[in-house]
């Protein structure tokens, strides 16, 4: 009989079922929420990428399949991103930045971001309309130096494209969360491959949170492919933005 699951086990397993579900209703999979939480109980730097990463595939997985089953997704708007997104994240996920130097720039951006998703969420009257796809050059630079960046922190990547492509008006909300929602899946499985060094460090406990966000991110990315208004998506995305930027720089 194996070792019963401890208060923090369970703890992370239960924030992490609430982190999966909110973000998978935006398209996103997760991997700052998760790693702001177990950043809390003190995980070494290589356990929590390689943990966020393995969490971040498995609720991308399940999100893209509920934005195609719903008819949101265009593999037309996503291989652009992909191309380079999936080699740049594959190098990223093999190199480790200090942490000094690249939380405080990336809690700005996100910070930055979430006050752009505000305005936009509550901006009264019809948006500007957006382009059938994503322009192909610019999305090709966009997804490798996103890959990179994302693989190099243990994220899917999906944190920094969505906001990109609603200021950008390149795409919908719903538009952009399904396509953030395959990108994180391609990229995720990229940086983990890439952070194959660091598997040692996933924690034992990794198939009981596995099935925690499984289940919450079920729930959510059913959520929100087919119930959530475009103004809510933006607004939930603006909330978890900022919250992530917030806790990266204090």
């Amino acid at each position: 009989m194996g070792k019963p699951l401890d208060t923090e086990v369970i703890g992370l397993a239960a924030a992490f079922l609430v982190i999966a579900l909110v973000y998978a209703a935006v398209g996103q999979a997760g991997a700052s929420g998760y790693i702001a939480a177990m950043a809390l109980v003190g995980f070494a730097p290589a356990a929590m990428k390689t943990t966020a990463l393995a969490l971040n595939l498995l609720v991308a997985a399940i999100g893209t399949f509920h934005f195609m089953k719903s008819g949101r997704l265009s593999w037309r708007n996503i291989y652009p991103f992909v191309i380079l997104g999936f080699p740049f994240s594959l190098v990223g996920g093999a190199v480790h930045l200090q942490k000094e130097l690249y939380y405080p720039i990336v809690g700005v951006i996100l910070v930055l971001s979430a006050a752009q998703m505000v305005r936009s969420a509550l901006r009264k009257g019809a948006t500007v309309a957006s382009p059938s796809v994503p322009p192909f050059w610019p999305a090709l630079a966009t997804g490798a130096i996103i890959g990179f960046f994302a693989g190099t922190t243990g994220t899917g990547g999906g944190v920094f494209l969505a906001p990109l492509m609603l200021v950008m008006n390149w795409g919908s909300a719903h538009q952009t969360a399904a396509t953030t929602a395959a990108y994180n899946l391609i990229n995720s499985a990229a940086a983990l491959i890439g952070a194959y060094a660091y598997w040692n460090a996933l924690p034992t406990s990794l198939p009981f949170w596995l099935f925690s966000v499984a289940v919450g991110g079920s729930i959510g990315a059913f959520v929100g492919s087919r119930y959530l208004a475009d103004r809510w998506l933006r607004a939930i995305l603006a909330a978890l933005l900022l919250m992530s930027g917030l806790k990266l720089l204090w």
